[in-house]
């Protein structure tokens, strides 16, 4: 481990959480104060927001609907939806569905009246302000934008995934109903539980870990690990769908300070090349980037291991490895594709992939053990 950095997190204004908190969303609203509303989420939630809509109505509050973001949004997405909302002037802006929506939603609430470009903004600190109200409801358990000062863009000239990281990004209030995450399919409650498991994993292990974030990481991984199968399997299950919501969203929180590593980036080129999920992009990776960095930090991926619920063994090496067997079993028994192969990639891509993975040092300065280009390379054959 690096040196302790100083450690700098910026928390949601406020946070609800629990089964049913929806039902109070349209109150929220109503003590900000605003008047006109945009709304970003998708077509499958529009039957359960109907009661919420008709709230707002009721209480004189025009709202505005956008569900054109359907997969990882690019520049040109959002610049397509900044242009349509506009003449709407919204001094809120409501985000509820996924990772794409909540990002899209933090960056049209910042942008609408600021005139700095996209990107000009890419980068850490770079966003100087942001002037409307921000509201994120998350509907599925995975990425932790709704909490992280983080949202990920698809650069249209380069074809590479962009970060935005600023405090700005961060909501003034955040709704986590796991009841909105009940009509989930399988395989999306699947790579989605995985993302938010690699989240707090990888802050974890992260060469700049911290104490302080250490303790939302451990526990979520507990969590996650713990309930995923459940849901996926018995999607139903209340208290399945809860703790692995708590988990997505302590995931959330070691986003800002201390951030991912090396299977983020890695997984990024899987995405942007051949628009794979990234949730699945990082399950796909997880296991060989963990046995490629336990040697760099073998008591840290034996934590990672109890934590997965792996009992202890005399060497920490031993017990990490437990825990890359536990991850295995769990990507296995969740549905999810345990190769490259297995989704279609060709074996020819891998040198461009390792190619843009290794353009991602804002992420691969965070892993504990280096990665060269050859590295890269061995890590996706192996996946492979």
């Amino acid at each position: 481990m690096a040196a302790m950095q100083n450690l700098k997190i910026h928390f949601p204004g406020k946070l609800i959480f629990g089964n049913g908190s929806l039902n109070n969303l349209a109150d929220e609203v109503l003590q900000l104060g605003c008047s006109r509303a945009l709304i970003i989420t998708i077509e499958p939630l529009l039957p359960q927001l109907q009661a919420f809509l008709k709230q707002l109505k009721d209480h004189n509050i025009t709202t505005t609907i956008d569900t054109s973001i359907v997969q990882e949004p690019s520049f040109t997405d959002f610049y397509n939806l900044l242009q349509r909302v506009q003449p709407v002037n919204p001094d809120l802006v409501i985000g509820i569905g996924g990772g794409s929506v909540l990002d899209i939603a933090k960056l049209v609430a910042a942008q609408l009246d600021n005139e700095q470009t996209i990107q000009e903004i890419v980068g850490n600190g770079l966003l100087k302000q942001r002037n409307q109200k921000l509201i994120c409801v998350p509907a599925t358990s995975g990425t932790g934008s709704e909490v992280s000062p983080n949202a990920i863009l698809v650069d249209d000239a380069d074809n590479q995934k962009k970060g935005i990281i600023s405090p700005y990004l961060v909501p003034d209030v955040v709704y986590i109903d796991p009841l909105l995450t009940i009509s989930v399919p399988p395989a999306i409650t699947a790579a989605t539980g995985l993302d938010a498991l690699t989240h707090c994993l990888e802050a974890y292990t992260n060469k700049f870990a911290q104490p302080f974030i250490d303790i939302y990481a451990f526990e979520g991984m507990r969590l996650i690990a713990a309930n995923l199968t459940q849901a996926v399997h018995q999607g139903s299950d209340t208290e399945a769908r809860s703790q692995v919501a708590m988990g997505s969203l302590l995931g959330g929180f070691c986003l800002g300070p201390v951030n991912t590593a090396a299977v983020h980036a890695l997984a990024y080129p899987l995405g942007s090349m051949f628009h794979l999920a990234h949730g699945l992009s990082n399950a796909l990776l997880l296991p060989y980037i963990m046995e490629f960095n336990i040697p760099a930090a073998p008591k840290r991926y034996a934590d990672v291991a109890m934590a997965l619920g792996c009992k202890k063994q005399a060497d920490d090496t031993d017990t990490a490895k437990l825990g890359v067997k536990k991850i295995r079993t769990l990507i296995k028994d969740c549905g999810v594709p345990a190769t490259l192969g297995e989704v279609g990639i060709p074996r020819e891509a891998i040198p461009q992939m390792a190619g843009d993975a290794m353009k991602i040092t804002r992420l691969l300065n965070n892993n504990p053990r280096e990665v060269t280009l050859q590295d890269a390379i061995d890590i996706y054959m192996a996946a492979y």
